[in-house]
């Protein structure tokens, strides 16, 4: 087996990828065509040690991922003219502060994203379960409720988008990326026959980091109490950090042994990816082995469609 730190994630009609060569985001263009940007983007572990240590790379790893995967959806989006119209004040930001401005739009996008879903998955569940408290409930039957409403909420999302017609493309997409990383690892040839004959189930997929998430809030946050609804909103916002921080050492964990204990804790998350990936066809699969080659450095042919960003 190939060790590796190979990621990346699905696109509009197309598959990102991370490698040792940078960034590559590979889409099939509505002429047929595999069209590639490479993003020289350096990731934030890359520029200050600090972000490598344990525990801090996590939570610097899941804000990298958010903000490469919103600029890698932003171009291929690009790429079939369905970008939103600017609003007024993304207007005003680029006039203002020209190419700086299209950055600050990147990190508004990114800070909404991460503010929804600490509001849906962690704020919510907390506000709700403090609704229980006027019946004195013990600490641990609300912990219960909280994690149990909190799991439910994440699950019920990931099914209900499941459901949408365009997002399943996205997740057929998801599942060829997980399938030529899997490929890739076990040191087969890339080619779509060998592809299609792995599995889509992933250790490293970040549905599991997003379970594991849910899974390491319920063991630290039962260690504080239930107290006024906002001083229980502001700790569990305040541990987050820390929580994604576990959360990575673990999914790191993961991916490098195996074993029935590994293999016990990544399962919960293996089959929520029933949900979020689906059998991909044999187009999608060129464009993630395409994406896979280029993030590595494996391709030999410099004639192919190519954009490069920065």
């Amino acid at each position: 087996m190939r060790n590796t730190t190979v990621g990346g994630q699905a696109v509009i009609e197309g598959v990102m990828m991370r490698g040792l060569k940078g960034i590559a985001t590979a889409v099939r263009t509505p002429e047929g065509d595999i069209l590639v940007n490479h993003d020289d983007t350096k990731a934030l572990s890359q520029r200050h040690a600090i972000f490598r240590l344990p525990l801090v790379r996590g939570a610097v790893a899941l804000v990298d991922s958010m903000r490469i995967g919103i600029k890698s959806l932003n171009w291929s989006a690009s790429i079939f003219g369905i970008e939103e119209e600017p609003s007024k004040f993304d207007q005003f930001l680029k006039n203002k502060f020209g190419e700086k401005g299209e950055k600050i739009i990147e990190t508004l996008t990114l800070m909404f994203s991460l503010g929804l879903s600490i509001l849906l998955f962690f704020v919510l569940p907390t506000l709700i379960t403090g609704l229980l408290r006027n019946y004195s409930l013990p600490t641990m039957m609300l912990n219960m409720v909280e994690a149990a409403l909190r799991l439910s909420i994440f699950i019920g999302y990931l099914y209900g988008i499941s459901k949408i017609k365009d997002i399943y493309r996205v997740f057929q997409y998801h599942g060829a990326e997980h399938k030529a990383i899997i490929c890739y690892e076990r040191e087969l040839p890339l080619t779509v026959e060998n592809v299609r004959g792995c599995t889509r189930y992933h250790e490293r997929c970040g549905t599991n980091f997003m379970f594991l998430v849910m899974a390491v809030s319920i063991v630290v946050f039962s260690f504080t109490g239930w107290s006024h609804p906002l001083v229980r909103v502001v700790t569990r916002i305040l541990l987050l950090p820390l929580i994604s921080g576990i959360t990575y050492e673990i999914l790191r964990w993961l991916g490098k042994t195996k074993g029935p204990v590994q293999s016990a804790v990544a399962y919960p998350g293996m089959m929520l990816q029933r949900l979020t990936t689906k059998e991909p066809l044999d187009e999608m699969l060129e464009v993630s082995i395409r994406a896979l080659k280029e993030a590595e450095g494996l391709m030999t042919d410099d004639n192919e469609n190519h954009q490069r960003s920065s």
